[in-house]
């Protein structure tokens, strides 16, 4: 087993440019990082609302190990059975007891390291839900039982919950990267524990948007106020995230790097 295990984050993935920018992109950086694990927010990645039994297959035929989501994993009816079922898709823990999937799980990679990848959910500016720092630090315990290398997908609204939980858990988890805003944040660090952190690990999709949207969709409803139905743009996609390197002994995170890579290409929208 080796003593560095580097974890490839892909923020969340919007609609099908999103998912044609892992198609074409992913291989590149498996090839410069060579990733132990491969992990993505899907939570939009069909038709930039949720994400259906079949888009979580083809995500994982494009080689992502695990899936995290967020609010809007329930969004398409169709998953909920798949969630009861056990897959590679979680959906954030502190959502009530009751709520189909999981939150939390180990993955053994190919080199023989285990990752604890563990999903959680805000409450500020968003739905009342458990606490994530009392359930999540709980959930990390038990994690910490299999394996020292544990990555937190924190999806909330507010920078300082992100980087209070951050600092919560700096030094019983390897990272802490936040998602749901769908800007890149430029704060990425190693907190004195040994815990990487990154506000926002971004999105990808079409930038030319507003966070993924057709502009002219989103200053309607900004003008008007009335009801708009959503669509997603489709110009100027970039696939953005966060690299991880690791020490699979200990847990510390030894580097942090953010990506930010473009697809030199109009994608069709969904």
């Amino acid at each position: 087993m080796s003593g560095l295990t580097t974890i490839l984050f892909i923020g969340d993935i919007i609609g099908r440019p999103g998912r044609l920018a892992v198609r074409e992109l992913l291989p590149r950086l498996v090839g410069k990082y060579c990733p132990d694990i491969v992990i993505a927010n899907g939570e939009n990645a069909s038709g930039g609302f949720g994400i259906t039994p079949d888009t979580a297959n083809e995500l994982r035929r494009l080689h992502i190990d695990v899936i995290t989501s967020g609010n809007h994993i329930w969004d398409k009816k169709e998953v909920h059975d798949f969630l009861r079922a056990g897959s590679t898709v979680l959906r954030p823990l502190n959502y009530p007891s009751g709520a189909p999937g999981i939150g939390s799980a180990v993955y053994e990679c190919p080199s023989g390291v285990k990752v604890g990848v563990l999903n959680l959910i805000g409450r500020v500016f968003m739905d009342s839900l458990d606490c994530p720092f009392r359930t999540g630090r709980e959930a990390v315990l038990k994690l910490r039982q299999e394996t020292p290398v544990i990555f937190v997908d924190f999806h909330a609204e507010a920078t300082s919950e992100k980087a209070a939980l951050a600092n919560y858990f700096d030094g019983i988890v390897s990272a802490v990267v936040g998602t749901h805003t769908h800007v890149q944040t430029s704060d990425e660090r190693i907190l004195p524990g040994g815990t990487a952190f990154l506000t926002d690990a971004g999105m990808t999709g079409p930038v030319d948007s507003v966070i993924g949207v057709k502009k002219e969709l989103i200053i309607q409803k900004f003008l008007t106020q009335l009801p708009v139905r959503f669509e997603v743009a489709s110009r100027a996609v970039e696939l953005q995230g966060v690299v991880v390197t690791v020490d699979a002994y200990d847990g510390k995170t030894k580097k942090i790097e953010r990506i930010k890579m473009p697809l030199n290409a109009e994608a069709g929208q969904e």
